[in-house]
């Protein structure tokens, strides 16, 4: 199985904490997406043999396309891929998108799975954050869905939040997980250099949380999601049984995807690609028929790197005997030798073949990776 991932850079809001918003590239979405789509078309053959397991469109904010320029996307990727009998195929939404109207002609397409960006049940922290939607809309909006007969529903929830309290997280815990959604992802608040958020900071408009508020924040996030039901399967995500991203997984099991749109990253197995990042270049260069990319082949130790990376933030961890097969014996007894140092600090486990953060790992996941990375 492999996946398909459509990046769409635009949003209809200045958030504080993002950098997507551009009045000017709002206006180029239909050139985007015939862009997309050509592009569709000639790298057909990236991950050719594979059958698409899963679709996800994201990015800044897919919903802001109207559901022809969504269906002309989607009508290019099953006319020119092996679709799998049962796809996951995830759009994201902003919350005050999910009107009973859009919703309505969004079934008529194949997404089968909404991921939206809440961000918090605060209206307060709203408003600090610049979303355009209110705690209010986000609940409407889960409604909204599941009157529409959505059943797979994520929420993305922001902790350490500037100015944000103990029990200001606990309700937007508590509200989050009364709307009983399948899936949460809850993200530590970063600030990303040139955001306005960033700007603020150090105008010093606020301070950052410390690290034992952020640590806190962490911990009553998992302490609510297990209580609740919820399957801690990644570090920043949790799911209902069943229900764990399909997609996203594929990231971190090192399953081949193609990448599509300005920014977008591919990876085939042996190699990563990524288009360029400026929106109008990326269209002038399909239109010409050459896409403008940068590849990076990789070697065995960076595909061990990249495996470490991504696998042991997951629940199941490294399983071992893959492990084994995949990698040198050299590569193979650094990672045992290693680990064995976490594991007498209780940062890591050995259960069942698999290699795996302890609890006490979890907060420290950094830097228990970075002791296991290869240089």
């Amino acid at each position: 199985m492999a996946g398909i991932y459509i990046h769409i850079p635009f949003c209809k809001q200045r958030c504080r904490y993002c950098a997507f918003y551009s009045s000017t590239l709002f206006n180029m979405k239909e050139e985007y997406t015939e862009a997309l789509c050509k592009e569709l078309f000639m790298r057909k053959e990236y991950i050719a043999g594979e059958d698409i397991g899963t679709i996800y469109i994201g990015g800044g904010t897919p919903s802001t396309l109207t559901t022809e320029q969504l269906k002309k996307i989607c009508d290019t990727i099953y006319s020119n891929y092996p679709i799998a009998d049962t796809p996951e195929v995830t759009i994201e939404c902003n919350p005050d998108d999910l009107t009973s109207e859009f919703l309505e002609q969004l079934r008529e397409l194949p997404f089968n799975r909404i991921s939206m960006g809440v961000q918090s049940f605060s209206d307060a922290q709203l408003k600090r954050l610049g979303r355009r939607h209110t705690a209010e809309a986000a609940r409407q909006a889960v409604a909204n869905a599941r009157a529409a007969g959505y059943n797979n529903i994520s929420i993305d929830l922001m902790f350490a939040l500037p100015r944000s309290s103990r029990t200001e997280w606990q309700e937007t815990l508590e509200e989050a997980i009364a709307l009983h959604p399948d899936h949460i992802s809850a993200y530590n608040l970063m600030y990303e250099e040139g955001t306005p958020l960033y700007r603020a900071l150090q105008k010093g408009e606020f301070a950052e949380l410390s690290e034992e508020e952020n640590i806190e924040q962490f911990q009553m996030l998992i302490d609510n999601m297990k209580a609740a039901g919820y399957r801690h399967y990644e570090i920043s995500n949790f799911a209902l049984p069943g229900r764990e991203s399909r997609h996203n997984s594929s990231y971190w099991n090192d399953t081949p995807y193609i990448g599509c749109g300005a920014a977008a990253h591919s990876y085939n197995g042996t190699s990563r690609r990524w288009n360029i990042a400026d929106i109008k270049e990326y269209i002038k260069g399909v239109e010409n028929g050459t896409l403008n990319f940068e590849v990076e082949h990789l070697t065995e130790e960076e595909r061990y790197n990249d495996t470490i990376l991504t696998r042991l933030r997951t629940a199941d961890g490294l399983p071992l005997e893959w492990m084994r097969k995949k990698f040198s014996p050299e590569l193979n007894a650094y990672m045992l030798q290693t680990a064995e140092k976490e594991i007498a600090l209780g940062n890591l486990k050995e259960e069942n073949g698999h290699l795996s953060l302890t609890e006490k790992g979890i907060f420290i996941s950094d830097a228990v990776i970075r002791e296991l990375i290869y240089v």
